[in-house]
């Protein structure tokens, strides 16, 4: 039987993985078992390439249900990276000797697949994931909660408490991370943990089988006859694994669970991911703070305080090297004070704060997401495994000189450029796919169909999309041509088909488009819900509009857009009809849809035939108010009324005869739009004056949070140039106002023109005085 060492270790520790190190080298084992998950076996060969570059993590999902998948996240300063390249350098086998996910995974219920399992590590679970959650927020200790509620919950609290400290997080940190002194190590945590678990509860059942199951492996070392065997777990675990003992028991726990097959491979990872605010069970508050206490064991502070300084230098603030070399100072001085062996996270943070940011805490902001976190994304070798449709998005992501980046960069494409549009094509594909890598940016300044702008950032957990998606097809325009199809397939709604259509367009997938016009075509031959017939003309207009850059085949499209806009001209009548206030609102938008398309196509046949609709709505008192109002407008801002006609519909909406409620609704609609253009209606402010003027006191408090809503939606200088001409309305037609204007016109200065005209008419290129 071969000697059993056993490392309990905090997950993601640096000062537990150097002690980790130096103990192995001084134990030189035959054998590394190392708290992980078998299924990744195959995998850990890849870490001896050169491209292997942490942070990165295994995943581990089963293939015929992508949606279980976990990752096992590793970076340079992991106790279990340090341990399998210490196996590898000394050229010893190591092993992950944890329960399988392939029986883990199976535990999940069937339900449960729509939400991807939280990212894992190879942590200590249950009892103590909360304990060994790296990073600053301090866990203070509840006095309510008696020893054996602390025992259960967070154990490492007590031996905190018995050191004197109410933050375990913080004992942790100065009693193990910092350590100078690394000897009889790891027999204290075990001897501190043995004591703990000592006094707890039998653990749990998922807890039972893994620990089981790390026996099991332990039994099958020693059968192979391995002198020397090390072995690397969480903490917690320590005890129960220092003698496996008879199997019998083992067996039995172990025995019949159910398995799902399991495919693992490494994916790159980031220190964002790594933070413990990203939901990571064994997260750091610091992972880039703990990334430099590994890489930068001498002079520490002062590099430290040097990276601060040249952060804030390149946002434009002032960080002199004299007040590097004072908070350096300052730094060692709270850590002396303090009683510390080496200034941590804390003491820096304050330095910091007091002397480069002169108490100011927004560049600690800053420092924060920059330094304290990190934004390093790790890499993997192309060997690693993987599904045909990550190698096709490699393939077109090099082609195109796309490289992933976790950090939002911008991008402008010009459509008509061969490169810019394949890059269109692509990020609109994967949008498709739920593979959300671009957004895509409204800007000012450059207008035109070809134009796009577009905000990068890739997020590690696109890995697990990807696998998902690979299931409509082996390539990006074979797959999202498959997955558009079969949602097409299952929409139920008009509206959601043309929709989807136009985002089909822009990722041009020839297929799916002509599958999609097939069944748009079905789908509105059926369609008898006016609003569906209406919501759906936007998105096709502006499919349409793409045809001269995208090479669209728009006479395809517009011939349903045609049968579109004429059955809802017909319905349309007939759908305003005794509608209540909420349904009014909602046809409004319907009505805002079908006038955005007809501008959009401008083709002056549709042009008359809306037109003409909206005479209709806007004539008849039947209707609801706010839709007589919003058409009354639509025709004023089409210059489509003429004075009479104008007259003729104000005294139908503002009668006496008219409920005072459908006045305040007509009044809304005619006012929603562009506050400039109403400010030219001077008959419409004649009219809402007079009317406004007749109301008694009740009935105007009744109806003015109406008239308060339909014109809060004016930007502020509208509002005041509002009031200006209401002000006006009141003045006596024979006053001069200080600017000239008499008889609502602007009197004229012959004699200062005479100085302006001739200049004018050499800038214009005509003759002046003929």
């Amino acid at each position: 039987m071969g000697d059993i060492h056993v490392f309990g270790i905090r997950h993601h520790g640096p000062g537990c993985a150097r002690s980790l190190r130096a103990a192995l080298e001084k134990l030189k084992p035959d054998i590394l078992l190392i708290e992980g998950p078998p299924d990744a076996q195959a995998v850990l060969p890849l870490m001896e390439q050169p491209k292997m570059k942490p942070p990165v993590a295994l995943l581990i999902y089963a293939p015929e249900q992508p949606k279980k998948a976990v990752y096992y996240p590793f970076t340079q300063f992991s106790p279990e990276w340090q341990a399998l390249k210490y196996a590898q350098k000394a050229h010893i086998p190591a092993r992950f000797m944890d329960l399988p996910q392939s029986i883990q995974l199976a535990r999940v219920k069937e339900g449960e697949q729509g939400e991807e399992i939280e990212p894992a590590a190879p942590t200590t679970r249950g009892r103590l994931k909360k304990a060994l959650k790296q990073g600053g927020l301090a866990t203070v200790v509840a006095p309510e909660k008696d020893e054996q509620t602390l025992l259960e919950e967070d154990p490492l609290t007590l031996l905190a408490q018995a050191a004197g400290y109410t933050d375990h997080e913080l004992w942790w940190e100065r009693q193990i991370e910092q350590r100078h002194n690394v000897v009889d190590l790891f027999e204290g945590i075990l001897e501190a943990m043995t004591a703990l678990r000592a006094d707890a509860k039998p653990p749990k059942e998922e807890e039972a089988q893994r620990e089981a199951y790390m026996r099991q492996t332990i039994r099958a070392a020693q059968k192979e006859q391995f002198q020397r065997i090390a072995i690397v777990c969480g903490a917690w675990h320590a005890p129960v694994l220092t003698d496996p003992g008879p199997a019998k028991e083992d067996e039995e726990t172990l025995k019949g669970l159910p398995q799902v097959k399991t495919t693992a491979t490494w994916i790159p990872w980031t220190y964002s991911r790594l933070s413990s605010r990203s939901g990571y069970g064994a997260g750091m508050d610091a992972p880039g703070w703990y990334a430099h206490l590994w890489s930068s064991r001498n002079q520490l502070t002062t590099r430290w305080i040097t990276r601060a300084a040249h952060l804030l230098r390149e946002q434009g603030l002032d960080a002199s090297s004299a007040s590097v070399i004072e908070a350096v100072r300052l730094t060692d001085t709270l850590a002396a004070m303090r009683d510390l062996t080496q200034p941590g996270l804390a003491e820096h943070n304050e330095a910091i704060l007091t002397v480069l940011c002169h108490g100011d805490m927004a560049p600690m902001q800053l420092i924060r997401e920059q330094l304290e976190i990190g934004d390093k994304m790790g890499d993997v070798p192309r060997e690693a495994p993987t599904v045909p449709l990550q190698r096709d998005l490699e393939h077109w992501q090099q082609r195109l000189r796309l490289k992933p980046s976790i950090e939002k960069t911008k991008l402008e494409l010009d459509l008509r450029k061969e490169n810019d549009r394949a890059r269109s094509q692509l990020l609109h594909r994967l949008q498709l796919l739920s593979i959300p890598w671009g957004k895509q940016v409204a800007v000012r300044g450059k207008s035109g169909t070809f134009h796009e702008h577009w905000q990068l950032q890739w997020k590690v957990s696109f890995a697990v999309a990807i696998i998902e998606a690979n299931v409509w097809g082996n390539t990006i325009a074979s797959a999202a041509t498959s997955h558009v199809i079969d949602v097409a397939r299952t929409s139920k709604e008009l509206p959601e088909l043309t929709e989807l259509l136009q985002r089909v367009i822009l990722a041009e997938l020839p297929d799916a488009i002509d599958q999609l016009l097939s069944i748009l075509q079905e789908w509105a031959a059926i369609s008898t819900d006016v609003r569906h017939l209406m919501d759906a003309l936007p998105p096709l207009a502006r499919v349409a509009r793409y045809s001269d850059v995208r090479q669209t085949r728009a006479e395809r499209i517009l011939p349903i857009i045609d049968g579109l806009f004429e059955r809802s001209l017909i319905g349309l009548p007939g759908a305003c009809f005794a509608l209540d206030d909420d349904a009014a609102r909602e046809m409004l938008s319907s009505i805002d849809h079908v006038q955005d398309s007809v501008q959009l196509l401008d083709r002056p046949d549709q042009r008359q035939e809306w037109l003409q609709c909206l005479r209709s709505l806007a004539g008849h008192d039947n209707i609801h108010g706010l839709i007589r109002g919003r058409s009354c407008r639509l025709l004023l801002d089409q210059q489509a009324l003429d004075e009479k006609e104008m007259r003729d519909l104000i005294q139908l909406a503002l009668s006496p005869a008219v409920s005072v409620t459908q006045a305040a609704a007509w009044i809304e609609g005619v006012v929603r739009g562009s506050g400039l253009l109403l400010l030219h209606q001077d008959q419409l402010w004649h009219a809402l004056d007079q009317w406004l003027s007749a109301l008694n006191t009740d009935t105007f408090i009744q109806l003015l949070p109406i008239l308060r809503r339909a014109f809060a939606s004016f930007q502020g200088p509208e509002r005041r140039q509002m009031g200006e001409k209401v002000q006006q309305l009141h003045r006596s037609p024979q006053a001069t106002t200080a600017h000239g204007r008499q008889n609502g016109e602007t009197a004229i200065d012959h004699e200062h023109a005479a100085h302006v005209l001739p200049i004018l008419a050499q800038l214009l290129g005509v003759a002046y005085g003929n």
